[in-house]
Parts: C-alpha cells; sequence; structure tokens
C-alpha cells in the first residue's frame, strides 16, 4: 500500500469516526453495545453464582443480598443467567449474520452479474421467502429440522437472506454501470475479478449497515425462537427460554420477567442505533 493511499484511508476513517460521534444515537447505541460486550467478557467475574446451579432454599427469592436480581422458580440466579445469556445472544448474531450476509451477498453478487435465467430464479426465490411472515418462516423451518439453538440459527439466518440478497444485487447493478467497471473490462479483467475485486468492495458501505441492523434482529428472532420452546432448551441460559420459563410468574415474580425482557430490549435499542448511525456516517447524501 503506497503512503498516499495510507494517508487517503486514514482521511476517510478519522471522517467517518467524526461523522459517526456527531449523532448522539449512534453513540448511545455503541454505549449499551460496548457494555453488552463487556458484560458478556466478564461473566464468570460478574456473575455471583453459577447460572445452573439450583438453590432449593431461594426459590422465586425477590432481588436483594445474595441474589442482586432474584433467583428463578428452580433457584437459580437470575443475574448470572443474564450475564451468560449475554455470551450465547452475542454468539449467535455474530453466527447468524455471518451466515446471512455470506450467502446473500454471494447470490445478490451472481443475480446483479446475471441478466437471464440466474438473477430469474434467484429473485423469485427472494420474493417466495419475502411473501412468509419471518417468524412463521422460521418456526416452519425449525419444525421440520428439529428443536434447537443450532436450527435455531440456520432459520434465522435464511429469514435474514431476502434482505442482503436485493441490497446487494440493486448495489451491484447500480456500479457495473460506472466507467471503471467498464475501464477493468477493458483491461482483461475476468468476470469473478469484476464481481469481487471490482464491483463488490464498492457495495459494502449499505451492506455494513444492514448487518448490524440484521444482528439485533437475529437476537429477537432467536430469542423468539427460545420462547416458542424451539431454540436454545433448557437449562441453557438463554433470554426467551428464560421468559418461557418465567411466564406463569408474570404477577407474582416480576423480576423473573421483567429483566430478561430489559436486556433484550436495550440489546436491539443498541444494534439499532448503531445501524443508524453506521448509515447516517456512511451515506455522503446524509452527512451535513
Amino acid at each position: 500500500m503506497s503512503a498516499t493511499t495510507a494517508a487517503a484511508l486514514r482521511l476517510q476513517l478519522r471522517g467517518f469516526c467524526r461523522h459517526y460521534a456527531s449523532g448522539q444515537g449512534g453513540m448511545i447505541g455503541l454505549l449499551l453495545v460496548g457494555l453488552l460486550l463487556l458484560a458478556a467478557a466478564l461473566a464468570p467475574v460478574l456473575a455471583p453464582h453459577d447460572p445452573l446451579v439450583q438453590a432449593r432454599d431461594a426459590l422465586l427469592r425477590p432481588p436483594g443480598w445474595p441474589y442482586p436480581l432474584g433467583t428463578d422458580d428452580v433457584g437459580r440466579d437470575v443475574l448470572a443467567r443474564l450475564l451468560y445469556g449475554a455470551r450465547l445472544s452475542l454468539a449467535v448474531g455474530v453466527i447468524v449474520v455471518t451466515l446471512g450476509s455470506l450467502a446473500g451477498t454471494l447470490l445478490g453478487v451472481l443475480a446483479g452479474f446475471s441478466d437471464g435465467l440466474v438473477d430469474g430464479i434467484v429473485m423469485r426465490l427472494m420474493d417466495v421467502l419475502l411473501a412468509l411472515p419471518t417468524l412463521l418462516l422460521a418456526v416452519a423451518i425449525v419444525a421440520v429440522l428439529g428443536p434447537g439453538l443450532q436450527h435455531a440459527m440456520l432459520a434465522v439466518a435464511v429469514v435474514q437472506l431476502p434482505a442482503f440478497v436485493r441490497l446487494t444485487r440493486a448495489s451491484v447493478r447500480a456500479e457495473r454501470r460506472r466507467e471503471y467497471v467498464a475501464a477493468a473490462r477493458m483491461v482483461g479483467s475476468g468476470r469473478a475479478r469484476l464481481m469481487f475485486r471490482t464491483v463488490l468492495p464498492n457495495c459494502m458501505a449499505p451492506l455494513i449497515v444492514q448487518a448490524s441492523l440484521c444482528f439485533s434482529t437475529a437476537i429477537l428472532d432467536t430469542a423468539a425462537l427460545g420462547f416458542l420452546g424451539l431454540g436454545a432448551q433448557p437449562p441453557t441460559p438463554e433470554w426467551g427460554t428464560m421468559l418461557a420459563d418465567a411466564l406463569q410468574f408474570v404477577q407474582s415474580a416480576w423480576w423473573v420477567v421483567t429483566f430478561p425482557g430489559a436486556a433484550i430490549l436495550l440489546t436491539v435499542l443498541g444494534f439499532n442505533l448503531i445501524g443508524d448511525g453506521l448509515r447516517d456516517a456512511l451515506d455522503p447524501r446524509l452527512k451535513r
């Protein structure tokens, strides 16, 4: 990399950071996600008890000492289960977004560079997926494959495909008409090089924003599947499963429902705010 290119990249990165920092929503989302990452990383240190240990003498104990957020119906520490559940939720988000974005980007690039049969087949398949409600489609996939966290993650990744495919296809079709693509074709660049080395890097900005927004959707959909009994199975400390186990204690033990629900709410809010901040910082039309 030449000194001129490196200097240009540093200027672009500095401008991006400055514009992102100027948005209050993006910084609030970054703070929330940062706290979530810190809690997940320090879960063994911060958790006062083992998340799987059942204290038979502390069933449905309200928040207080030695259980800061209380216990559930079998005596497990709610705080410990929330902290370890943060690890699981972040892992789910990373795996789902990685699978969905890689497969969706590949299909979108192929459809964007194809004008005939391939484009028609890919887009009609995406239309079929979009015609079904996302949660219903995920439930149907898990029902076929069987309950479990791995199957739930695969189902949510399939649900995320249409967003990445359609966005990539639209970006590729807009970029392939530009002069630099024609110049690369004239100097002898092959089709694969044009797709993945010339055009795709210039389509990454909207894909990064979409990935950040899909991260929150992945966590929410996985929690919903866990709530329905199709995701992580007990005694795994997963937020949706915690809500399902505590459903019958909504009126008698408010803490077993409130804290997992608040964790899901703040996590989804944080990633959505980060996505909005990235959109404002990466889209030149929104820059002041």
